[in-house]
């Protein structure tokens, strides 16, 4: 196995998982204007879904897997309308919205460590075979190879729904002007309300992918979190395609940073490209 070629694969992988996470996140941020630290969580949710639907129940993965990616998304659903909705209604601050979705993230972290423990768990049991591939001299599993496919279809998916649907048109209007939109006719609440249901679904898709690849663990959504507010940063926060093109950036950067270097450095690598970006090209790559 040639390093070269393995450490593009690690970017593409790695990548292809921000890509998913950047995508949830810049929905809601696009449309809400503040930052949910609580769909970091979401990731957990998913896994743990599937961990306990799956290994503990003893169901299928085909419904293990729907249940956590729907249970991600109605708890992001519930955090919506009960405590953003509530509190935008007031017109309180970006900062406020802030602090609340940090008290999400943190109640239902410890939630999860009371239900599960905090031992760190792995999917990957339930799997009956991971088949290895190399090409060009590098390797990669059949789970990773799923992540960068789930990846690709989530965003040509993505792309047509904004384009094409009604709920989509909406969404990209309320994104450019939420008052306007309210002018027109547009049910901004309703909108919004499946906006965070579908950004959940999304952070549950991409903590179910982590926990086959890796693992599971109640704290997993916060490292998680900020590389995707990283990779939403470099690419032009509330951009949904720059998000991509900043994800893989910043995977890229990642891996091929640490190269010569202990792979401690990864994150340290990854918040020095956000300053760079923060002093030099403050809009992103790709600005709204």
């Amino acid at each position: 196995m040639e390093i070269l070629p393995q450490l593009v694969v690690n970017s593409l992988i790695a990548g292809s998982i921000y890509a998913i996470l950047t995508l949830g996140f810049n929905l809601t941020y696009a449309s809400a204007k503040f930052i949910d630290m609580g769909f970091g969580v979401m990731t957990a949710i998913g896994g743990y879904a599937v961990f306990y639907f799956s290994k503990t129940l003893g169901f299928p993965l085909y419904l293990g897997i729907p249940a956590g990616i729907i249970l991600s998304g109605l708890v992001s659903f519930l955090a919506y309308a009960f405590i953003y909705k509530p509190l935008r209604a007031r017109k309180s601050s970006s900062a406020v919205l802030l602090i609340a979705s940090l008290g999400v993230l943190t109640a239902l972290q410890a939630v999860i460590a009371i239900l599960f423990t905090s031992q760190f768990q792995t999917l990957s049991g339930l799997l009956s075979g991971n088949r290895v591939f190399e090409l060009f001299g590098g390797a990669f599993t059949a789970v990773q190879l799923s992540i960068f496919c789930v990846g690709a279809v989530l965003l040509a998916a993505l792309a047509f729904f904004l384009k094409k649907t009604f709920f989509g048109k909406a969404v990209v209007a309320i994104s450019d002007d939420e008052e306007v939109s309210k002018i027109v006719g547009i049910n901004t609440d309703r909108i919004m309300s499946r906006l965070f249901f579908l950004s959940g679904a999304i952070g549950g898709l991409a903590g179910i992918l982590i926990g086959f690849d890796t693992g599971i663990e109640p704290i997993m959504g916060l490292p998680w979190l900020l590389a995707a507010v990283v990779a939403a940063i470099i690419g032009g926060i509330g951009n949904i395609y720059g998000g991509i093109a900043g994800a893989f950036l910043l995977a890229f950067a990642e891996n091929f940073g640490i190269w010569k270097i202990a792979g401690e450095w990864k994150s340290a690598i990854a918040f020095a490209v956000l300053l760079v970006f923060l002093v030099w090209k403050p809009r992103g790559l790709f600005p709204r």
